[in-house]
């Protein structure tokens, strides 16, 4: 039987029959999903095979492969960390003032979205975005990134947002009080936890722990836990270059050029001629930086033990 996830906590989930409907809770067989090379081998959204052995409880056998995901780099474990899968859009919730607007989460983010559309929303719009951004903000839109402005006080732009998600399943992350449980809430009626800012740090309290998927009868959406901070995974640079439309067409002199310091490389005269943003550049490069400077647990353990 096919199942999808709506919540897993400690190894236990939360799952939908996709034959029946009704909701099962599903406990892993054996060690079969363990893996050395993911920190969680069942996410939410994903799609599960398993076996019923009781009304409403399924062994879990095997997760089906994933058409897309969001996913990060877990610090503390050395290994990514997939956060929701197998949606059609990853929403990227912002604020303009707190927390405020920090473009190169959002690009961070952007990085650790994989074979789904981007949206970008702007909420709490109603607090004025600062001049000094609003350059950056509309950069976005010119390089192809479909961008909403909302305000869940006022309802400004809540109905286009509903629209946009139509017959969608969407994963929304952000950082901890961008407002991304007052906007879920305004969607689809829901009753996620709201948390407010702290003013000693202007930085969100966390108040969803774990990811959930909540599903409705025009559109689902997959809310994740709100962050501080984001580490993009460890990919393949050229994977990285997907998250930068503005480079990734590039003809530089060399065909595998990653546009990091190579000689010859033409994204140095392209910000030379004010036609690539010089922000987005270096964010692109604290990228490159953080990956290659990694080394994955698994590798590292392999290495300790002499293989």
């Amino acid at each position: 039987m096919e199942f999808r996830i709506k919540r897993g906590i400690n190894n236990i989930y939360l799952a939908r029959s996709l034959e029946d409907g009704k909701e099962y809770t599903l406990r892993i067989k054996g060690k079969v999903l363990r893996s050395e090379r993911e920190y969680n081998p069942v996410a939410t959204g994903d799609i599960a095979i398993g076996t019923p052995y009781s009304e409403d409880e399924a062994m879990l056998e095997r997760i089906a492969e994933r058409r897309s995901w969001f996913s990060r780099w877990n610090q503390k474990a050395s290994l990514n960390q997939t956060i929701a899968s197998n949606q059609d859009m990853t929403v990227i919730v912002l604020s303009p003032s707190s927390p405020p607007f920090r473009p190169r989460f959002v690009d961070r983010a952007i990085a650790s979205s994989h074979n789904a559309d981007i949206l970008l929303v702007m909420n709490k719009i109603d607090q004025g975005l600062d001049e000094c951004f609003i350059d950056r903000w509309k950069l976005y839109s010119s390089l192809g990134f479909t961008t909403l402005e909302t305000s869940t006080v006022t309802g400004y732009g809540i109905s286009s947002l509903k629209e946009t998600l139509r017959g969608k399943t969407a994963a929304f992350v952000g950082q901890s009080g961008v407002g991304k449980s007052s906007l879920i809430n305004s969607l689809m009626d829901s009753n996620q936890r709201v948390g407010e800012v702290s003013f000693k740090y202007n930085r969100g309290r966390h108040t969803t722990n774990h990811s959930l998927l909540i599903e409705g009868e025009e559109f689902s959406i997959i809310d994740t836990p709100g962050v501080r901070e984001i580490a993009v995974p460890l990919e393949s640079e050229r994977v990285v270059l997907e998250a930068f439309p503005e480079m990734r067409e590039l003809v530089c002199r060399y065909p595998d050029c990653t546009h990091s310091g190579e000689s010859g490389c033409r994204a140095y005269e392209l910000i030379e001629e004010n036609s690539m943003d010089i922000d987005r550049y270096q964010s692109y490069l604290s990228i490159v930086e953080n990956i290659r400077g990694r080394e994955p647990m698994w590798l590292r353990r392999k290495r300790r033990s002499g293989e």
